[in-house]
């Protein structure tokens, strides 16, 4: 298989019971191009090989972090991966090249519908407002920040939302992988 363009890292603590999570990293998996990065399979001790982790950033083009919103985060895998692998001057800072002009792509699933994050409700806000460490982080490692692909209601959808909820996130990797290499857009 040729240089993936796209790596996925998939970041669900409990895969065997992801209705949603799962069957994206599914989809993905079955498109040439693409690598589905496991990190709970892949480092189960917590213990991050960051040489590997860095050099699978540098062949992709696009990076897609899909998980399931934890706690209005990533799940602590996920964030130990960010707080070992994205090091200052390799990611960030001066002299930090490795990540520019790559796409941040944010595909999760939330367990509350969308409604519960609006002021008043549950959880007191507009699910926009959790989103800026995660924009915050595509910035300082300037890459480009792509729409987040998101399912709202997770435990509640049922099978024809979560068919269309898929069939969307393939076709936008697909949409990208018809692209030129090295030409981003931005959310296509």
């Amino acid at each position: 298989m040729p240089t993936p363009r796209i790596l996925v890292l998939y970041a669900h603590p409990a895969p065997h019971r992801s209705r949603i999570n799962r069957r994206l990293a599914d989809a993905a998996r079955a498109l040439d191009g693409v690598l589905v990065h496991d990190l709970y399979e892949t480092y189960p001790d917590f213990f991050i090989d960051v040489p590997r982790e860095q050099a699978l950033l540098a062949q992709a083009e696009l990076v897609v972090f899909l998980h399931p919103i934890r706690w209005y985060s990533m799940p602590s895998l996920l964030k130990e991966w960010v707080d070992s692998v994205l090091e200052p001057g390799w990611a960030y800072g001066p002299g930090a090249t490795a990540l520019r002009g790559k796409g941040y792509w944010l595909a999760v699933t939330t367990g509350s519908p969308e409604d519960a994050y609006h002021t008043g409700e549950r959880h007191g806000r507009p699910f926009e407002a959790y989103l800026p460490p995660f924009e915050q982080t595509a910035l300082l490692c300037g890459m480009h920040w792509w729409p987040p692909h998101i399912l709202h209601g997770a435990n509640g959808a049922d099978d024809a939302a979560i068919d269309a909820h898929v069939a969307s996130f393939r076709a936008r990797l697909e949409a990208f992988l018809m692209t030129k290499p090295n030409e981003i857009a931005h959310g296509a």
